[in-house]
């Protein structure tokens, strides 16, 4: 059984062999996902950078191997929705890089990837800014409704090319979740982003096209409507934010989960410390499949702390427990 396989019954709760880290993936990104211009790099900017993306966000970015912060906002106001030129998804600037990268793809065991970062919320505050888009949700609703329709039609648009070019799994990232519980309440997020959600969803759940959907924080509000929706993965639970055998519970079976190891104790642990946690992790999430053991953010880590934990999981993620 390669990776591939192996990760597929993970998915599906189907007798794996092992657990692993993660899915096997070929990653495949349209210029503008990583927060690009149309022709300059995005967050891999030095520090100190300044720079415009393809949705005219402003960048700043201060920190190294870190991500830039969005600081200016195009749709800040009301009335500039009119004049808005919105990025067009067949735009070959734009797309060009996808089928580049679909050339380049040499790994047969692995998922041909495409990613949707920013899907919806995250996009909708970048261009409008966190404080005023809460606003408008109750002062302004069509005005964030159409908003988020015009953002989905442009990952419907690039979704077209992924399928083009086969894609076997996509990314999508929104982060749904502060430490003490969600960042949007239900009805918003039922009124807002669910309705646009299922359009990006159903495309891909009608090709038979497997989904990683991402949000960092505490994302126990959100678990349903993703498993109906369609999720097959969930990353990457923070364990900080989350009670992860609730989690466990509630998914079991339904979705797979992906994450869970504290970045805290990477960043700090011991070997022994790290080798405890990725056992625990794996007798509690991972019993039946349905589990990828890594740790829950991304971060620039030890490299030593890293190996630890492949080691682990590695030593403790052989079935049977």
């Amino acid at each position: 059984m390669n990776q591939k396989e192996n990760a597929l019954r993970i998915i599906h709760f189907d007798h794996p062999e092992w657990v692993m880290e993660q899915p096997p993936c070929y990653m495949v990104s349209y210029q503008g996902c990583d927060h690009e211009g149309y022709q300059g790099i995005g967050d891999e900017h030095p520090p100190g950078s300044r720079w415009t993306d393809i949705w005219g966000v402003g960048w700043h970015k201060e920190l190294d191997e870190m991500m830039g912060l969005p600081v200016e906002n195009p749709l800040s106001e009301m009335q500039y929705l009119k004049d808005y030129q919105w990025p067009d998804p067949n735009d070959q600037r734009i797309i060009e890089k996808i089928y580049r990268l679909k050339s380049e793809y040499v790994y047969e065991s692995t998922f041909i990837t495409g990613s949707h970062r920013d899907t919806l919320w995250e996009k909708a505050y970048m261009l409008v800014g966190m404080k005023k888009l809460m606003g408008y949700f109750y002062t302004e609703p069509e005005f964030v409704r159409e908003i988020f329709h015009r953002i989905m039609d442009f990952h419907l648009g690039i979704a077209k090319h992924y399928i083009n070019i086969g894609v076997e799994m996509v990314k999508m990232t929104d982060d749904l979740g502060m430490q003490i519980g969600p960042l949007l309440g239900p009805k918003i997020v039922n009124k807002f982003l669910i309705p646009e959600y299922k359009r990006l969803f159903k495309f891909y759940k009608d090709k038979n096209v497997l989904i990683n959907f991402h949000s960092c924080g505490n994302v126990l509000s959100i678990l349903e409507p993703l498993m109906e929706l369609g999720a097959d993965i969930l990353n990457p639970i923070q364990d900080s934010a989350n009670d992860l055998s609730r989690v466990r519970q509630i998914t079991q079976g339904r979705l797979a989960l992906q994450g869970g190891v504290s970045s805290k104790t990477i960043l700090k642990g011991s070997e022994k410390e790290i080798s405890n946690v990725v056992k625990e992790r794996i007798h509690l999430l991972g019993q039946e499949g349905g589990y990828f053991c890594c740790v829950d953010q991304t971060m620039p880590y030890p490299q030593a702390h890293l190996d630890y934990l492949k080691a682990a999981v590695q030593h403790y993620g052989k079935y049977p427990f």
